[in-house]
Protein backbone atom coordinates (compact mmCIF):
# COMPACT_ATOMS: atom_id res chain seq x y z
CA UNK A 1 0.00 0.00 0.00
CA UNK A 2 1.22 3.31 -1.10
CA UNK A 3 0.54 6.85 0.71
CA UNK A 4 -3.27 7.13 0.96
CA UNK A 5 -5.29 10.17 2.27
CA UNK A 6 -8.48 8.94 3.97
CA UNK A 7 -11.86 10.64 5.43
CA UNK A 8 -14.50 9.84 7.50
CA UNK A 9 -17.58 11.57 7.75
CA UNK A 10 -19.89 12.02 10.82
CA UNK A 11 -23.37 13.02 10.96
CA UNK A 12 -26.35 13.34 13.38
CA UNK A 13 -29.09 12.17 10.87
CA UNK A 14 -32.51 13.92 11.04
CA UNK A 15 -35.87 12.11 9.74
CA UNK A 16 -36.05 13.71 6.48
CA UNK A 17 -34.26 12.20 3.70
CA UNK A 18 -33.43 14.58 1.48
CA UNK A 19 -31.96 16.74 4.06
CA UNK A 20 -29.55 13.94 5.06
CA UNK A 21 -28.86 13.78 1.38
CA UNK A 22 -27.76 17.67 1.42
CA UNK A 23 -25.64 17.37 4.48
CA UNK A 24 -24.06 13.93 3.29
CA UNK A 25 -23.36 15.92 0.31
CA UNK A 26 -21.61 18.84 1.46
CA UNK A 27 -19.27 17.04 3.83
CA UNK A 28 -17.97 14.71 1.23
CA UNK A 29 -17.16 17.80 -0.72
CA UNK A 30 -15.68 19.09 2.24
CA UNK A 31 -13.37 15.93 2.95
CA UNK A 32 -12.81 15.91 -0.71
CA UNK A 33 -12.09 19.53 -0.88
CA UNK A 34 -9.53 18.36 2.03
CA UNK A 35 -7.57 16.08 0.01
CA UNK A 36 -9.33 12.81 0.84
CA UNK A 37 -8.94 10.06 -1.85
CA UNK A 38 -11.15 7.22 0.33
CA UNK A 39 -14.44 8.41 2.06
CA UNK A 40 -16.66 6.77 4.60
CA UNK A 41 -20.23 7.68 5.15
CA UNK A 42 -21.79 6.50 8.52
CA UNK A 43 -24.50 4.10 9.44
CA UNK A 44 -27.82 5.11 8.30
CA UNK A 45 -26.88 8.20 7.26
CA UNK A 46 -29.88 8.37 4.92
CA UNK A 47 -32.56 8.32 7.57
CA UNK A 48 -32.43 8.24 11.43
CA UNK A 49 -36.03 7.40 11.77
CA UNK A 50 -38.50 7.97 14.69
CA UNK A 51 -39.61 4.56 14.30
CA UNK A 52 -37.03 1.43 13.16
CA UNK A 53 -39.85 1.12 10.91
CA UNK A 54 -39.40 4.18 9.09
CA UNK A 55 -36.83 2.88 6.70
CA UNK A 56 -38.92 0.39 5.17
CA UNK A 57 -40.72 3.30 3.40
CA UNK A 58 -37.26 4.34 1.72
CA UNK A 59 -36.02 1.01 0.72
CA UNK A 60 -34.49 1.06 -2.89
CA UNK A 61 -33.60 -2.18 -4.91
CA UNK A 62 -30.01 -2.78 -5.52
CA UNK A 63 -28.19 -0.68 -8.09
CA UNK A 64 -31.60 1.63 -8.53
CA UNK A 65 -33.25 4.65 -6.22
CA UNK A 66 -31.84 8.45 -5.40
CA UNK A 67 -29.50 7.40 -2.76
CA UNK A 68 -27.39 5.06 -4.94
CA UNK A 69 -27.78 7.67 -7.57
CA UNK A 70 -26.69 11.06 -4.92
CA UNK A 71 -23.22 8.11 -4.37
CA UNK A 72 -22.14 7.62 -7.25
CA UNK A 73 -23.00 10.79 -8.79
CA UNK A 74 -20.68 12.19 -6.49
CA UNK A 75 -17.82 9.81 -6.34
CA UNK A 76 -17.57 10.40 -10.35
CA UNK A 77 -17.60 14.12 -9.57
CA UNK A 78 -15.07 14.41 -7.09
CA UNK A 79 -12.42 11.51 -8.44
CA UNK A 80 -13.07 9.38 -4.71
CA UNK A 81 -13.81 6.01 -3.82
CA UNK A 82 -17.06 6.56 -1.33
CA UNK A 83 -17.99 4.39 1.45
CA UNK A 84 -21.77 4.73 1.33
CA UNK A 85 -21.72 3.81 4.89
CA UNK A 86 -25.31 2.05 4.84
CA UNK A 87 -28.30 2.16 2.92
CA UNK A 88 -31.92 0.42 3.28
CA UNK A 89 -32.19 -2.04 0.44
CA UNK A 90 -35.19 -4.44 -0.74
CA UNK A 91 -34.99 -7.79 1.41
CA UNK A 92 -36.96 -11.13 0.72
CA UNK A 93 -38.59 -9.95 3.13
CA UNK A 94 -41.35 -6.76 2.71
CA UNK A 95 -40.97 -6.30 6.22
CA UNK A 96 -37.56 -6.14 6.43
CA UNK A 97 -34.16 -4.04 4.83
CA UNK A 98 -30.95 -4.85 4.01
CA UNK A 99 -29.01 -2.89 5.34
CA UNK A 100 -26.16 -2.58 3.14
CA UNK A 101 -22.90 -1.15 2.69
CA UNK A 102 -22.01 -0.11 -0.88
CA UNK A 103 -19.11 1.16 -2.31
CA UNK A 104 -18.39 3.33 -6.00
CA UNK A 105 -15.75 3.80 -7.66
CA UNK A 106 -13.94 7.39 -9.26
CA UNK A 107 -15.97 6.57 -12.18
CA UNK A 108 -18.91 6.37 -10.29
CA UNK A 109 -19.16 2.18 -10.99
CA UNK A 110 -20.26 0.01 -7.79
CA UNK A 111 -17.27 -1.97 -6.77
CA UNK A 112 -19.04 -3.49 -3.65
CA UNK A 113 -21.63 -4.33 -1.78
CA UNK A 114 -22.31 -5.78 1.76
CA UNK A 115 -25.40 -6.78 3.55
CA UNK A 116 -24.20 -6.20 7.76
CA UNK A 117 -24.62 -9.88 8.73
CA UNK A 118 -24.43 -9.43 12.64
CA UNK A 119 -27.77 -7.62 14.14
CA UNK A 120 -27.71 -5.47 17.11
CA UNK A 121 -29.80 -6.66 20.30
CA UNK A 122 -29.75 -4.71 23.36
CA UNK A 123 -32.29 -4.04 26.34
CA UNK A 124 -31.03 -1.88 29.37
CA UNK A 125 -30.69 1.41 31.16
CA UNK A 126 -34.21 2.39 30.08
CA UNK A 127 -33.34 1.16 26.40
CA UNK A 128 -34.21 -1.47 23.88
CA UNK A 129 -32.60 -2.04 20.24
CA UNK A 130 -33.93 -5.02 18.07
CA UNK A 131 -32.56 -5.03 14.61
CA UNK A 132 -33.49 -8.07 13.56
CA UNK A 133 -37.24 -6.88 13.98
CA UNK A 134 -36.95 -4.49 10.87
CA UNK A 135 -33.44 -6.13 9.22
CA UNK A 136 -32.49 -8.93 7.38
CA UNK A 137 -29.16 -10.32 7.94
CA UNK A 138 -26.54 -10.41 5.20
CA UNK A 139 -25.08 -14.02 4.67
CA UNK A 140 -22.09 -13.28 2.52
CA UNK A 141 -18.68 -12.67 4.33
CA UNK A 142 -16.98 -9.32 1.85
CA UNK A 143 -14.11 -9.40 0.21
CA UNK A 144 -13.13 -6.65 -1.53
CA UNK A 145 -9.73 -5.30 -3.16
CA UNK A 146 -9.23 -1.15 -4.38
CA UNK A 147 -6.21 0.27 -6.11
CA UNK A 148 -4.37 -2.77 -5.01
CA UNK A 149 -5.04 -2.78 -1.46
CA UNK A 150 -6.78 -5.27 0.29
CA UNK A 151 -10.45 -3.57 2.24
CA UNK A 152 -12.12 -4.98 5.35
CA UNK A 153 -15.43 -4.06 5.63
CA UNK A 154 -17.67 -4.23 8.55
CA UNK A 155 -21.08 -1.79 10.15
CA UNK A 156 -21.36 -1.18 13.37
CA UNK A 157 -22.57 -4.09 15.70
CA UNK A 158 -20.11 -6.82 13.45
CA UNK A 159 -17.14 -5.04 15.67
CA UNK A 160 -17.50 -7.19 18.20
CA UNK A 161 -16.89 -10.01 16.32
CA UNK A 162 -13.12 -10.36 15.87
CA UNK A 163 -13.62 -13.51 13.73
CA UNK A 164 -15.54 -11.83 11.27
CA UNK A 165 -12.73 -9.93 10.13
CA UNK A 166 -10.53 -12.98 10.56
CA UNK A 167 -12.08 -14.22 7.44
CA UNK A 168 -11.51 -11.39 5.43
CA UNK A 169 -7.75 -11.42 5.81
CA UNK A 170 -5.95 -10.16 4.10
CA UNK A 171 -6.57 -6.31 4.24
CA UNK A 172 -4.61 -3.46 4.72
CA UNK A 173 -7.03 -1.34 5.88
CA UNK A 174 -10.46 -1.65 7.85
CA UNK A 175 -13.43 0.72 7.21
CA UNK A 176 -16.97 0.45 9.66
CA UNK A 177 -19.27 2.68 9.35
CA UNK A 178 -21.81 2.48 12.78
CA UNK A 179 -24.28 4.40 14.36
CA UNK A 180 -23.33 2.84 18.44
CA UNK A 181 -25.91 4.53 21.05
CA UNK A 182 -23.99 6.62 23.28
CA UNK A 183 -24.11 3.75 26.13
CA UNK A 184 -22.46 0.98 23.92
CA UNK A 185 -19.95 3.88 22.70
CA UNK A 186 -18.89 4.69 25.93
CA UNK A 187 -17.94 1.51 27.15
CA UNK A 188 -16.86 -0.21 24.53
CA UNK A 189 -16.24 1.82 20.76
CA UNK A 190 -12.70 2.74 21.12
CA UNK A 191 -11.77 -0.37 23.16
CA UNK A 192 -13.18 -2.58 20.07
CA UNK A 193 -11.43 -0.17 17.10
CA UNK A 194 -8.15 -0.23 18.74
CA UNK A 195 -8.53 -3.54 19.20
CA UNK A 196 -9.23 -4.69 15.88
CA UNK A 197 -6.15 -2.48 14.22
CA UNK A 198 -3.51 -4.15 16.41
CA UNK A 199 -5.13 -7.39 16.23
CA UNK A 200 -5.37 -7.35 12.17
CA UNK A 201 -2.44 -5.16 12.36
CA UNK A 202 -3.83 -2.82 10.06
CA UNK A 203 -5.64 1.12 9.55
CA UNK A 204 -9.62 1.89 10.54
CA UNK A 205 -11.32 3.87 9.59
CA UNK A 206 -14.84 4.21 11.45
CA UNK A 207 -17.23 6.81 10.57
CA UNK A 208 -20.39 7.25 12.98
CA UNK A 209 -23.23 8.91 13.78
CA UNK A 210 -22.78 11.49 16.73
CA UNK A 211 -25.63 13.10 18.74
CA UNK A 212 -29.38 13.54 19.63
CA UNK A 213 -31.70 12.50 16.91
CA UNK A 214 -35.40 13.37 17.14
CA UNK A 215 -36.68 9.93 17.95
CA UNK A 216 -34.55 10.78 21.19
CA UNK A 217 -31.86 8.55 20.71
CA UNK A 218 -27.89 9.37 21.05
CA UNK A 219 -25.33 8.33 19.36
CA UNK A 220 -22.25 7.92 20.65
CA UNK A 221 -19.95 9.52 17.58
CA UNK A 222 -16.15 9.90 18.14
CA UNK A 223 -15.55 8.86 14.13
CA UNK A 224 -11.92 8.23 14.36
CA UNK A 225 -8.74 6.90 12.57
CA UNK A 226 -6.57 4.48 13.97
CA UNK A 227 -2.96 3.13 12.67
CA UNK A 228 -1.98 -0.67 13.24
CA UNK A 229 0.23 0.47 16.10
CA UNK A 230 -3.66 1.41 17.64
CA UNK A 231 -2.66 5.05 18.09
CA UNK A 232 -5.93 7.14 17.22
CA UNK A 233 -5.09 9.69 14.24
CA UNK A 234 -7.58 11.40 14.33
CA UNK A 235 -11.29 11.82 15.78
CA UNK A 236 -14.46 14.20 16.55
CA UNK A 237 -15.72 13.38 19.60
CA UNK A 238 -19.55 14.81 18.16
CA UNK A 239 -21.83 16.72 15.71
CA UNK A 240 -21.65 16.44 11.91
CA UNK A 241 -17.85 17.01 10.46
CA UNK A 242 -14.88 15.28 9.19
CA UNK A 243 -11.98 13.69 10.23
CA UNK A 244 -8.82 13.01 8.04
CA UNK A 245 -5.76 11.23 8.00
CA UNK A 246 -2.68 9.78 5.74
CA UNK A 247 -1.97 6.64 5.81
CA UNK A 248 1.26 4.97 5.48
CA UNK A 249 2.53 1.71 3.27
CA UNK A 250 5.95 2.20 5.00
CA UNK A 251 4.31 2.50 8.21
CA UNK A 252 2.33 -0.33 8.02
CA UNK A 253 4.91 -2.57 6.38
CA UNK A 254 7.24 -1.48 9.08
CA UNK A 255 4.68 -2.71 11.99
CA UNK A 256 3.80 -5.65 10.88
CA UNK A 257 7.91 -6.42 9.62
CA UNK A 258 9.03 -5.83 13.15
CA UNK A 259 5.93 -7.78 15.04
CA UNK A 260 5.09 -10.41 12.29
CA UNK A 261 1.72 -11.25 14.57
CA UNK A 262 -0.11 -12.39 11.63
CA UNK A 263 2.38 -14.84 10.16
CA UNK A 264 2.66 -16.15 13.73
CA UNK A 265 -1.07 -17.49 13.60
CA UNK A 266 -1.85 -20.65 14.71
CA UNK A 267 -5.71 -21.43 13.93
Amino acid sequence: MDSLQVAAIQMVSSTHPQENVRTMEKLVREAAAGGAQWVLLPEYWPLMGKQETDKLAFAEELDNGPFQVALSNLARELDIVLFGGTIPLQSPQADKVLNTMLVYGRNGDRLGAYDKMHLFGFTGLGERYAEADTIFAGAEVPKLNIDGVGVGQGVCYDLRFPEFFRAQQPFDVLLLPAAFTYTTGLAHWELLLRARAVENQCYVVASAQGGKHESGRRTFGHSMIIDPWGDVLAVLPEGEGVVSAQLSGERLASLRAKMPALQHRLL
